[in-house]
C-alpha cells in the first residue's frame, strides 16, 4: 500500500510557475512508476509526466514538454512537478499516482487505468 498526498497547487498568471509536490508513504521501498495526471470536469484524465523510482522512465505529454519537469527525491519519498511557462490550458486538477513495478521495461505505463494508488488532487488555475 502506498499513500500519496499532493500539495503546491494554486492560481498563477499565464507565464508564471508553480511546483507541485507529492509525498508518498507506506511501501515506498518497492519500485514504482510515479506519474502526474490532470483532469478537467467532463474530460478524461490526461497523463502529464512519469518517472521510475529505480531511475529513468521520464516521459512527458507533448503539451507540456519543454515547460514542465518531473523529479523524484527518493530520500524524502517525494515526487515533484516543476511547471514553468504556465498557460490557461494547463488549468486542471493535478493528481499524483503510483503503480508497483515488478519487472522494469524502460517505460512507465501511460494509461491512468494502470495506476493503483492516487492522491486526492490539487487545483492549478491559470486565468486567461
Amino acid at each position: 500500500q502506498v499513500q500519496l498526498v499532493e500539495s503546491g497547487g494554486g492560481s498563477v498568471q499565464a507565464g508564471g510557475s508553480l511546483k507541485l509536490s507529492c509525498a508518498a508513504s507506506g511501501s515506498t521501498h518497492k519500485r514504482h512508476c510515479m506519474a502526474w495526471f490532470r483532469q478537467n470536469p467532463g474530460k478524461a484524465r490526461e497523463r502529464v509526466a512519469t518517472i521510475y523510482t529505480g531511475g529513468g522512465g521520464i516521459a512527458y505529454a507533448n503539451s507540456v514538454k519543454g515547460r514542465f519537469t518531473v523529479s523524484l527525491d527518493n530520500a524524502k519519498n517525494t515526487l515533484y512537478l516543476q511547471m514553468d511557462g504556465l498557460k490557461p490550458e494547463d488549468t486542471a486538477v493535478y493528481f499524483c499516482a503510483a503503480v508497483e513495478i515488478l519487472s522494469w521495461g524502460d517505460l512507465c505505463p501511460p494509461s491512468s487505468s494502470t495506476y493503483t494508488y492516487w492522491g486526492q488532487g490539487t487545483q492549478v488555475t491559470v486565468p486567461s
